[in-house]
């Protein structure tokens, strides 16, 4: 329920509805509009990859050596966006901050971030969509992606002055998920209405329970 309701303080009650698919609290780190479905990728490791490995020891003898690792970062990042965007991803969904080079080289390729998801958020998507986290350093990048998530819309929100995405899934089961958009003058009215309607949907599944 937590994942599946927000609570939006300063606006009338009769301002609540409810919408269809999930309201994920972060705004575009990137945002590329795209029409259709797009394929979305769940990612928790940085895509940018890192200049040492654990354990390694980096020597730099000249400037142009320390220039000649960071252009070898940026052209391995820029292989890895080439390679989602031959995949038809359009959509990243990251646990983490990813890094400026990763947001440019997203936006030059069409794709839109939204990052620093939590765990909770990130469980519900991989309940939805059956996908798991993409490895980016360690599958194949010469390979398809098989694995990616259908998102029917992906777009910005406004709920009072905070900025939002608003994202539906293709579901592999029967759930499909809709967000409570609960509003009143103050946070307390808000809270109040939360607390009542998940009680009140607490309830409901114990009353159609299956019994043996």
């Amino acid at each position: 329920f937590a994942e599946l309701h927000a609570a939006v303080p300063g606006l009338p009650l009769a301002a609540s509805r409810v919408l269809p698919g999930i309201v994920l609290r972060r705004d575009f780190a990137a945002y590329c509009p795209a029409a259709g479905d797009l394929r979305a990728r769940l990612v928790t490791q940085p895509l940018r990859p890192p200049l040492l490995g654990p354990g390694v020891e980096l020597v730099v003898g000249s400037e142009s050596q320390y220039e000649a690792a960071l252009r070898w970062v940026s052209g391995r990042t820029e292989a890895l966006m080439e390679h989602l965007q031959s995949n038809g991803v359009k959509l990243l969904l990251s646990s983490v901050k990813q890094d400026e080079v990763v947001i440019c080289c997203a936006k030059s390729h069409g794709m839109s971030v939204v990052e620093c998801l939590s765990s909770e958020e990130m469980a519900l998507i991989r309940e939805i969509t059956g996908v798991s986290p993409y490895t980016p350093f360690g599958d194949d990048t010469h390979t398809e992606i098989a694995e990616t998530a259908v998102a029917t819309f992906c777009q910005p929100l406004l709920l009072g002055s905070r900025r939002c995405v608003h994202v539906g899934f293709a579901s592999v089961g029967d759930f499909q998920p809709h967000c409570l958009v609960l509003c009143g003058p103050v946070d307390g009215v808000t809270e109040q209405h939360a607390a009542a309607l998940q009680g009140a949907f607490t309830m409901l599944q114990q009353l159609y329970k299956r019994v043996d």
